[in-house]
């Protein structure tokens, strides 16, 4: 007799596999807000490249999560538990903020701009801190890749919102309307916060607040050894750095090429995610065969090529957008969400999900995460000022060249050869 094999469909349709949809697409809104809606927002009221690439750093609390990630796995929410309480307050909030972020205006009230764009990214760094652990606690070991894969699709689905439908908007409507649209596409996730239950599998609280901070840091550093550690830290800093660099300011830049929102929202946007999408689930397929390892290099060295489309794109220069360079723009955002977005992003969280500990997922997961973020926050504030001195063609080659350190790091983090787990 056979084993009874569930169908991909019986594994796709249960509560678990809905859970990561939602979660995920509601993790993704609050960071595609403020890495396209809100360039092309302070682009449209008149704010300079440079302005608007310093803005990159209202998303520095990305790369800080990890410092108040043990709060969340130290205290609970009373009625609501660790996980889903955190959730449901932090998804509340970036409700309100973002309401509020629709109200002001970019040319009188710009430190409330950047005052309240901060607050959203560190509501939107402490909402995924708290659904990072409770799904690596929701699913089962042999449900994990396919619950990752998922929730990381729906993560991408939610460019959409901020990407294209609020950008097509913003033609038509004032843009205090478009934030609420785009802010009414979280309700789901915290309508969600409070139907689910906490995990059944969740570990206990740490006894004390030293125990969670401590502990997931002494762990890592311990099971590496200290120069390994700093490697395995220092790749994931490097690896998106060329690819986050040559993405932050592609909204202005496709407005300077002469594209309106619409045909952005419409051709770039769409192209983009629906690659990415399909890019993801292949990556997920063919990691099977590749190991994680191999993945890294091959999708790596995809994801540092396709730089070059911005290259290309940037030497045709301005002109009136026509059929030809629509279709040029919606291959080169296409290629490089298949290839980064999709390949490139799949490959890497599964190198964070295999260097994370079960025991301590919520607290190392928030620091790999945090160093991820470290590009499009830090490095891409000087995006603008690096554009204005060289312009858009000699950017694009630096960010090729910035590309390449993550490349060479996989030698030693992720050996070509080694046997893969």
């Amino acid at each position: 007799m056979h084993a009874f094999k569930p169908s991909v469909w019986q594994v796709l349709l249960t509560h678990k596999m809905l859970i990561c949809v939602v979660t995920g697409f509601t993790s993704g809104l609050p960071l595609f807000l403020l890495f396209n809606l809100l360039p092309a927002w302070l682009k449209t009221e008149g704010l300079s490249l440079k302005a608007i690439g310093a803005f990159a750093l209202v998303q520095f609390p990305y790369t800080w999560k990890f410092i108040w990630a043990p709060l969340a796995d130290r205290f609970g929410v009373p009625g609501l538990g660790r996980r889903r309480g955190w959730m449901f307050i932090s998804q509340l909030a970036l409700i309100a903020g973002i309401l509020a972020l629709g109200n002001l205006d970019p040319k009188t009230d710009l430190v409330s701009v950047a005052a309240l764009s901060i607050l959203i990214a560190f509501l939107s760094a402490s909402q995924d801190i708290a659904i990072d652990a409770y799904r690596r606690e929701l699913l089962a070991e042999q449900e994990l890749g396919l619950g990752n894969a998922i929730f990381v699709n729906a993560y991408k689905l939610a460019a959409l919102v901020p990407g294209s439908l609020a950008l097509i908007l913003a033609d038509h409507l004032p843009w205090f309307q478009v934030f609420a649209v785009t802010a009414a596409f979280l309700v789901p996730g915290a309508v969600l916060s409070l139907w689910v239950s906490e995990p059944a599998r969740a570990p206990g609280a740490p006894r004390t607040l030293r125990d969670a901070v401590v502990e997931p840091f002494h762990e890592f550093f311990t099971r590496h050894g200290l120069e390994n550690a700093l490697w395995v830290l220092a790749f994931m800093l490097f690896f998106k750095l060329g690819e986050a660099m040559a993405t932050t300011l592609a909204t202005p830049f496709y407005l300077e090429l002469g594209f309106s929102k619409t045909e952005i929202g419409l051709v770039a946007k769409n192209a983009g995610l629906w690659a990415g999408i399909v890019g993801g689930l292949l990556g997920g397929l063919w990691m099977v065969k590749l190991g994680i390892n191999r993945a890294l290099w091959i999708f790596g060295i995809a994801q540092t090529l396709t730089i070059l489309g911005f290259v290309w794109l940037s030497r045709l220069g301005t002109a009136p957008a026509d059929t030809l360079r629509l279709i040029q723009l919606g291959l080169v955002y296409a290629t490089e969400s298949f290839c980064s977005v999709g390949l490139g992003t799949t490959a890497f969280t599964a190198f964070m999900a295999r260097t994370t500990n079960p025991a301590f997922a919520a607290t190392q997961f928030a620091l790999f995460s945090s160093l991820m973020a470290v590009p499009r926050t830090v490095f891409n504030a000087f995006a603008g000022v690096l554009v204005e001195s060289l312009g858009w063609f000699n950017y694009y080659w630096l960010c090729f060249a910035l590309a390449v350190p993550g490349i060479l790091m996989l030698a030693k983090v992720a050996p070509w050869r080694e046997p893969q787990g």
